[in-house]
């Protein structure tokens, strides 16, 4: 067999050392939601900071971000990919709709709250595993932890990844 068919993916070898960090149910479920309350406040931040001159609007800072992200998760895994690029879409939609609705202004101080809420309550869980979070030995695990959220989903409903 050749190297190729027998290597583990990298995304695979993340997710392994991700779910070694995250095995205590409790901390597991403050994931499941600091996680993606943790990635839509950094999107809302990147969405509140002013685009200079009148070519680009509001949200163009989280595009670029989420472009980014999304092609490091493509290049992962495509249907991670495919998968992220629906998270960010529906994450954009929202930041730009509480743009409109609540203002920048606004939107910026609930994304901070939030943000800092749910860190919180990710080194909490970290204290009840008795881990320290994987993103202080290797920073691509932030990019990890949204994707490993994914996954999850992905194998309840029976899906490869």
């Amino acid at each position: 067999m050749s190297d190729a068919m027998t290597s583990e993916r990298p995304v695979d070898r993340w997710f392994a050392s991700y779910s070694a960090d995250h095995v205590n149910p409790t901390n597991q479920k403050i994931h499941y939601i600091a996680v993606p309350l943790i990635l839509w406040t950094v999107t809302a931040l990147l969405w509140c900071i002013p685009v200079p001159g009148t070519f680009f609007q509001a949200g163009f800072w989280c595009a670029l971000a989420m472009f980014a992200a999304w092609s490091f998760y493509y290049r992962a895994s495509r249907p991670l990919g495919f998968g992220m690029l629906a998270v960010f879409i529906a994450m954009a939609w929202l930041n730009r709709w509480l743009y409109a609705t609540i203002g920048g202004a606004t939107l910026l101080k609930v994304a901070i709250a939030v943000f800092v809420i749910a860190w919180i309550a990710q080194f909490i869980g970290h204290k009840i595993e008795g881990k320290k979070p994987s993103f202080l030995t290797d920073l691509v695990y932030l990019l990890i932890g949204p994707a490993w959220i994914l996954g999850k989903s992905f194998r309840a409903f029976g899906l490869k990844f």
